[in-house]
């Protein structure tokens, strides 16, 4: 079973400083906003919009930077 924040923007609130750093996401989940410990491949800034594209035990999620296309907005 898939994790339903799979497949969710989120936005970051603390920076990814790199490979193996972590930050922390906000992500719209249930009715609600939930705050996810992220960590991606690359730096990503406090404030980018990410997308979550795995998670794992302990709240922890796989995000990669999101950038909508103009009619996605």
């Amino acid at each position: 079973m898939t994790d339903p924040v799979v497949g969710l923007t989120g936005t970051l609130t603390s920076p990814i400083r790199g490979k193996g750093l972590l930050g922390e996401v906000l992500v719209a989940i249930r009715g609600g906003t939930e705050l996810y410990i992220a960590r991606a491949e690359e730096p990503l800034d406090a404030g980018a919009t990410v997308l979550v594209v795995a998670a794992h035990p302990g709240r922890i999620v796989d995000v990669v930077a999101w950038i909508p296309l103009p009619g996605d907005r």
